[in-house]
């Protein structure tokens, strides 16, 4: 069968071809560079920790060493310190909370000490610390990412990089698509489907007639990547309305995000308008920030890159046509209030990859390829109408302030949710109403994931009887059931696998309409004894179900996979 279709080499784009080789299947990237990114520390990106569990799984590098995790968050507002929330250095999935020895939501009022960092902002402050409900955030340049992408590919035989190939031409036909690009060795390609991570500009988009609605410059910020020391080190944070006097137009709030090797990102929101942002101007904006971060004169520091950076919302109307499909900032942009429009980007590649993955393999299911459509574009309009709706509250003056008291801090949580990946800017990707969802099961139980959601990581004993964490064993094209047994883990696998409910449901699991791996916990959150998880090969969960109930199973799985097997009219260029 022909190879899958890339058209874009950006991190959307390598990650869907690795994610798709690691489930056999070969594609070639049709990249319009030269194969090789220029390093921008002022574009960079925050993954969440299962996203960045996606790319060191693809990758094979850490991205600790990478990145920055954050050790920590805190939100300022003129001379206060509003919120601080502090991660403990810890590799349990669970066991990130509030600060040290708080309890979470609790409140503390005093006035910050000589040797406390940050005591220069003086007066009382009000720190209130919360627990968090997840790792931290990782902290990472693009191009570094990019590059251990492309250092993956290099080592993988079915991922063929073009380079310097230019899309000019998309057909489609019943049996597959075909694109012709210009270039120095323009040529035609054959695949058969066609993947479009080309961009916000994106050529696939337009050859297919896509609207592409939305708003244009909702945000703008000057953003600068330099080396410093500044007072809490490996700390991100955020401060609205700083005390000091600044030239030019007010920069009512300033984000700062640490990077390896003592670099930090700095953003300052620019007032709405055109006004350009002149070297002299952030040059200064620089000074006054490093000056009144430390207390006195301007701390030593190397500026590395600068930017201006446009944050615009869209949203293309269809994400499919026939066998051509849309994903990153080709089917929508987002990331205002510090929402990641990227990290959505790679979660639509790790989405439709396993969709893709076994209709190459098994031949197209529809119901299961417009899925892509149907889960991820909804995720994404919600984030757009969130922001939508918080965006005048944040950005128009006083308005949330006349009508709600204590809206300073209102406005803090909301700038966190979207910083923090928390609430509906950034909580996690549940695929709640997906037309995948598992029928009405009677023996299905609740546990503290929802279904739909990304579960949580957890230590499983696989089939060989080694201990691995649950998300390593994503992404390779099955399905995976996880028994819930305590006790396990104390025991050989060969003393259990044949006793018990073992046997009867590793038969369940091998009559699957798809091939899945069976897996044991010894714990999970919510769940009780003999419950048995059945999740999709991107880490949602189908269901959970109460002891070993085969056909009940096979009917979540059936319904996971978009139906049953059936052959159907392949989908055409212009049926949808």
């Amino acid at each position: 069968m022909d190879p899958v279709i890339i058209v874009g080499a950006g991190p959307v784009g390598l990650t869907l071809a690795l994610a798709l080789a690691r489930q056999e299947v070969p594609s070639v990237v049709l990249d319009e560079g030269p194969g090789k990114d220029e390093p921008r520390l002022a574009r960079t990106l925050v993954l969440r920790d299962d996203t960045a569990a996606l790319m060191e799984r693809l990758t094979g590098v850490p991205l600790d060493e990478a990145g920055t995790r954050w050790a920590g968050w805190r939100s300022m507002r003129r001379r206060q310190v509003v919120r601080e929330i502090t991660f403990e250095d810890s590799g349990d999935a669970d066991a990130y909370g509030g600060l040290i020895g708080k309890a979470p939501g609790s409140a503390d009022r005093g006035r910050l000490r000589p040797e406390d960092p940050g005591h220069q902002l003086g007066s009382d402050y009000a720190v209130t610390t919360g627990a968090a409900p997840e790792q931290p955030p990782v902290h990472v340049a693009q191009h570094v990412l990019t590059d251990a992408l492309r250092a993956a590919i290099d080592h993988e035989p079915l991922v063929k990089v073009a380079v310097d190939s230019w899309l000019d031409t998309i057909e489609q036909e019943p049996s597959g698509v075909t694109a012709h690009t210009r270039g120095p060795n323009g040529t035609w390609w054959r695949g058969s489907y066609l993947v479009g991570c080309d961009g916000p500009r994106s050529t696939v988009r337009k050859l297919q007639d896509v609207r592409f609605p939305g708003r244009t410059a909702v945000e703008r910020y000057a953003v600068a990547a330099l080396r410093t020391e500044l007072p809490w080190p490996r700390q991100a944070w955020i401060h609205r309305t700083p005390p000091w006097r600044t030239s030019g137009p007010s920069a009512g709030e300033i984000a700062a995000r640490p990077l390896p090797d003592g670099v930090w990102r700095l953003d300052w929101l620019l007032p709405p308008g055109k006004d350009l942002v002149t070297p002299e101007l952030l040059v200064t904006r620089i000074r006054e920030t490093l000056a009144g971060w430390t207390g006195g004169s301007t701390p030593p520091y190397e500026l590395l890159d600068t930017g201006v950076h446009t944050v615009h919302h869209r949203l293309a109307r269809r994400w499919r046509v026939g066998r051509v499909f849309l994903a990153g900032d080709a089917a929508h942009l987002l990331g205002a209030l510090g929402t990641q429009g990227l990290e959505e980007g790679l979660k639509d590649a790790d989405n439709l990859a396993w969709k893709l993955a076994l209709a190459w393999h098994h031949g197209p299911r529809e119901t299961l390829l417009d899925s892509y459509q149907a889960e991820r574009r909804a995720i994404v309009a919600a984030r757009l109408r969130a922001a939508d709706q918080v965006l005048p509250l944040l950005r128009g003056g006083n308005a949330l302030r006349s009508y709600v008291p204590g809206a300073s801090r209102g406005h803090d949580a909301l700038l966190i949710d979207g910083h923090l990946g928390r609430g509906p800017l950034g909580e996690t990707s549940t695929y709640a109403g997906s037309p995948l969802a598992a029928p009405r099961i009677e023996a299905e139980v609740p546990v503290d994931t929802q279904p739909g959601a990304p579960v949580t990581d957890v230590r499983v004993t696989a089939e060989d009887g080694s201990f691995v964490r649950l998300r390593d064993r994503l992404g390779r094209g099955a399905l995976l059931v996880v028994l819930i047994a305590p006790g396990t883990g104390v025991w050989e696998r060969k003393h259990w696998v044949t006793a018990g409910i073992m046997p009867r449901l590793a038969a369940a699991v091998t009559a699957l309409p798809h091939p899945a791996e069976l897996l044991v916990a010894e714990r999970y959150p919510g769940a009780s004894a003999h419950t048995v998880l059945l999740i999709r090969p991107d880490g949602h969960l189908v269901t959970a179900l109460n002891g070993v109930r085969p056909a009940d199973l096979y009917a979540a799985a059936e319904a996971a996979l978009g139906g049953p097997a059936k052959a159907t009219a392949e989908a055409t260029a212009g049926s949808r």
